[in-house]
């Protein structure tokens, strides 16, 4: 299986047998949604991934996922509303439903409310729940009819489609969360809410002044994301589909199309790419996935997904390893379908002026031709590895880097295989040959294709990938 895996831990998985389920079920990378729990928890689920990453001799990255700037209703004790189509509800921050018989629903950031104008869309309860608002009462209160019935719980997620709401990218919140995902030793940062470069930028620099850069995922919920899509994928080390909020900002029928055009900007720039939300929704409390699931996921690891992440199906459902093994055999059964065509061929990146790109499509070039058993490559960042990713080979591809930011890291990417490479070689070409040699995958007289970076009389120290070998085992 060539599509990663991303589960995200809750109470159903939050033990040791739970989570080596979903690791032998194909579970790679683990998302820690800091919107929910404390350190305390945390730390136990961080030292249990580690512990199975030594059992199983596996790579296992963890996501730290910020809770960033999600706008949610309060809980003023009047428990959940019963609202039915046509009622008439009050919006406002804390304080404004005092003395009032109607019903009324507050906000915890009420400064939005300022800005709303009658005919304006509220949606809530993951957008089962909509409004339109019909009048301003006051500065901080205004009047809502309901567009159709449902439940308005409390601290539940509220959204305001087709509206722009300028709110800052890391919170308070997340600013004392990302000091305890460093300190647990997180592998990758996920930033919620990315409305423009800026915002992952602001990340990094938080970064920096605590001493430690890891990579960060651009979750895209917003329209504004949209609109500034190429500059936020550049500045970021990977992008993440976050249909849920996406979908609720954006009008449903253009869902598809959005999701589309952010994965092939992704694959065309050579960054990760993960789609999420609702993709095996049925199985938290069904043993099997509805059809409609099924061809959902297909279509998004089709459309050029790296990774397919699971949220509530893991974190609470009835059945996360199950859920999980289902997924791998859909994705399975689409990259068999993706190679069934004769004519498939690696895609070829943008590599004007990056000749680090074109020896990399030419690798993948080369191994389709001699119908290589693999590619391997050793490389510092990772971005090789990246590159020979999105070229789609048929071939695995086996990223050797002795830092283990980078293998965690190139967990991400489609088709890799992150591996510590031997120590006692001179140089990376040695090192991918030796790798070669002395790994059970590769059988004698086998051919394997290997990119390295090879320093020249001039450059002794770090180099780009310079060299393109075929090597018989």
């Amino acid at each position: 299986m060539r599509t990663k895996i991303i589960a995200t831990l809750g109470p159903a998985t939050d033990t040791l047998e739970s989570i080596r389920g979903l690791v032998r079920a194909g579970a790679r990378i683990f998302r820690l949604n800091f919107s929910h729990g404390g350190r305390e928890g945390f730390e136990k689920l961080v030292a249990i991934i580690r512990s199975l990453e030594k059992e199983t001799g596996e790579t296992l990255a963890i996501l730290q996922d910020l809770s960033g700037p999600k706008i949610r209703t309060c809980d003023i004790g009047l428990g959940t509303l019963e609202v039915t189509k046509g009622a008439e509800i009050l919006l406002g921050a804390p304080g404004q439903e005092e003395g009032r018989e109607e019903m009324v629903i507050c906000l915890d950031q009420p400064d939005i409310l300022r800005s709303l104008r009658p005919g304006e869309v509220v949606a809530l309860s993951d957008g089962m729940l909509r409004f339109t608002v019909t009048e301003r009462i006051g500065d901080l209160l205004v009047r809502m009819v309901a567009v159709n019935a449902g439940i308005a719980p409390p601290r539940k997620g509220i959204s305001f489609p087709g509206k722009s709401i300028s709110l800052e990218a890391v919170t308070a919140k997340d600013r004392a969360d990302l000091d305890v995902g460093l300190d647990l030793g997180v592998d990758m940062v996920a930033i919620s809410y990315v409305q423009k470069a800026e915002d992952v930028a602001r990340l990094k620099s938080l970064m920096r002044e605590k001493g430690r850069v890891l990579p960060i995922v651009a979750k895209l919920e917003r329209p504004q994301a949209i609109q500034n899509l190429d500059r936020i994928i550049e500045e970021s080390d990977g992008v993440m589909v976050a249909r849920g909020d996406l979908g609720l900002e954006c009008d449903l029928p253009t869902l598809p199309a959005l999701q589309k055009r952010i994965i092939r900007a992704c694959n065309r720039a050579g960054k990760p790419v993960i789609v999420a939300t609702q993709m095996l929704l049925s199985m938290v409390s069904s043993p099997m996935p509805t059809r409609a699931e099924t061809t959902d996921v297909a279509n998004a690891i089709l459309d050029g997904a790296d990774c397919i992440m699971l949220s509530e199906e893991t974190a609470i459902g009835r059945y996360p390893s199950e859920t999980v093994s289902y997924m791998g055999e859909i994705a399975i059964q689409a990259e068999a379908f993706h190679f069934e065509d004769t004519s498939a061929r690696p895609v070829a990146p943008d590599y004007e002026d990056q000749p680090g790109k074109f020896l990399a499509y030419a690798a993948c070039l080369l191994a389709d031709k001699t119908r290589s058993r693999a590619i391997v490559c050793h490389s510092r960042t990772g971005s090789t590895a990246r590159i020979l990713s999105a070229c789609r080979p048929r071939q695995p591809i086996y990223a050797l880097s002795g830092d283990d930011r980078t293998r965690h890291f190139t967990q991400l990417s489609w088709g890799v295989i992150p591996a510590v490479p031997p120590e006692d070689e001179s140089n990376h070409q040695e090192r991918c040959e030796r790798f070669i040699r002395e790994h059970a995958a590769f059988l004698e007289g086998d051919s394997v294709i290997l990119t390295a970076g090879q320093p020249t009389n001039k450059r002794q120290l770090e180099t780009q990938t310079n060299v393109v070998k075929v090597y018989e085992k």
